[in-house]
């Protein structure tokens, strides 16, 4: 089986992007956040397509930085657990390895981290907070 191109990984991108938000848009959980705070689905899935391109082929389309602009969500530790497991079944199904392997080590990397930043506190209960306990 020949390796694929890179035309061909930038296609599986882009599927694996509007697959991944026509699944989390309809999501109970995921849905009414991603609703609230995108205003245009274009400009979103290009910026997220070019931010997966850049980890998976190198290439120079993403600039940017995730964490800020997860800052301001109304989000818990379970937002991030579930965004993961939905995005890793879609991966492992569209994307060809090791591109799959590459992405769900990043997007569990990522996690983590938005976890470790965005809730860098335990609440009284024991829980992730954003804020210290009172």
């Amino acid at each position: 089986m020949n390796e694929p191109d890179n035309a061909e990984i930038e296609a599986a991108i882009e599927k694996l992007v509007d697959v991944f938000y026509t699944r989390a848009r309809q999501d109970a959980l995921l849905g009414p956040i991603f609703e609230a705070k995108v205003q245009d689905w274009d400009a979103h899935m290009r910026l997220v397509a070019d931010f997966w391109s850049k980890i998976l082929l190198k290439t120079n389309r993403y600039a940017g930085q995730p964490f800020p602009a997860h800052l301001q969500l109304p989000i818990e530790p379970r937002h991030i657990d579930h965004w993961l497991a939905l995005f890793s079944d879609t991966t492992e199904a569209i994307l060809p390895e090791p591109y799959a392997q590459t992405a769900l080590e990043k997007a569990r990397m990522m996690g983590e981290s938005f976890k470790a930043g965005l809730f860098p506190f335990i609440d009284k209960e024991g829980r992730p907070s954003r804020h210290p306990p009172a």
